[in-house]
């Protein structure tokens, strides 16, 4: 199968439209037209139904759009993996989750760029569902996750393991207020353990997906919240942020997750940057 007709039918599928693929792939609606056509003469089946509000997908269309997804990244990584730069033996394409960015992978880049100058490295950061797919589709060689959910040829990795624990801004004396709750999306696990440790909490005004801004907003306006204790330790140190006697705190963890089909002299590397990289970060 050609790429680009993979390629513009995940462009009509992001867009909704065959007018909207076609101005952001710089084609004609004529060819985005004719590449489907030949895809759906390919497959034997429609893809899209379509209408004045756009393209649909088919069932059939739905079931070919995982595959799709895995072609367009596969081939990316088999272009990077051919044009590698003068210089490097072997790429390394590595995915981590957005909490996880900073300081984590930060460190990681700068020992890998002094221990294994021979390899050339890309970096994805996404969700935990879509950096798993695209470990077990072959895009990824590794990513770094917290609770990683057990997948079929995955292996998963203990690389540290970590608390939440609920802190509140200063001054302590002051008494937490209804409404000073901040939840934060650390994912369905924590949620479930929250609500048996506190049954009777009431839900919360405002809910952040992402640990770093939710910290942002409390120390602006004041509240309380399950934060990472290592992300939070120098706020803690400074006297900005106290953790709530008492409170009940809730593990955390972070796997390094790999095919269980991948090379094993990449993989070793890529680990050994990690666990020196959560110790730095501490």
């Amino acid at each position: 199968m050609d790429i680009n007709v993979a390629q513009t039918f995940l462009e009509v599928v992001k867009t909704g439209s065959f007018v909207g693929a076609a101005s952001n792939l710089n084609l004609t609606q004529t060819a985005v037209s004719a590449r489907i056509r030949t895809l759906e003469e390919q497959l034997e089946r429609p893809v899209f139904v379509r209408n004045k509000a756009g393209a649909k997908l088919t069932p059939a269309g739905e079931r070919f759009f995982k595959f799709a997804t895995s072609l367009v990244q596969v081939w990316g990584r088999a272009r990077q993996s051919v044009a590698l730069p003068s210089g490097k033996d072997t790429i390394a394409v590595v995915g981590v989750e957005l909490s996880l960015w900073s300081p984590l992978l930060r460190h990681w880049l700068l020992w890998m760029r002094r221990e294994h100058p021979e390899i050339a490295v890309s970096t994805v950061i996404d969700s935990s569902d879509r950096l798993m797919a695209q470990v077990q589709d072959g895009s990824l060689d590794v990513a770094v996750l917290y609770g990683a959910p057990r997948r079929p040829g995955v292996i998963a990795e203990l690389l540290f393991e970590e608390k939440l624990v609920l802190v509140r801004t200063t001054p302590a004396s002051s008494p937490i207020r209804t409404g000073d709750y901040v939840q934060i999306d650390w994912g369905g696990e924590f949620l479930a353990d929250y609500h048996a440790a506190f049954p009777d909490s009431e839900t919360s005004s405002v809910n952040i997906s992402h640990g770093p801004l939710a910290l942002d907003y409390i120390l602006a306006v004041g509240g309380c919240g399950y934060f990472r204790e290592g992300f939070i330790r120098p706020y803690l140190d400074e006297g900005r942020l106290v953790v709530v006697p008492d409170s009940p705190e809730f593990s955390y963890s972070a796997y390094v997750v790999h095919s269980a089909k991948a090379d094993q002299g990449v993989i070793g590397r890529i680990r050994n940057g990690f666990r020196h990289a959560a110790m730095v970060s501490g």
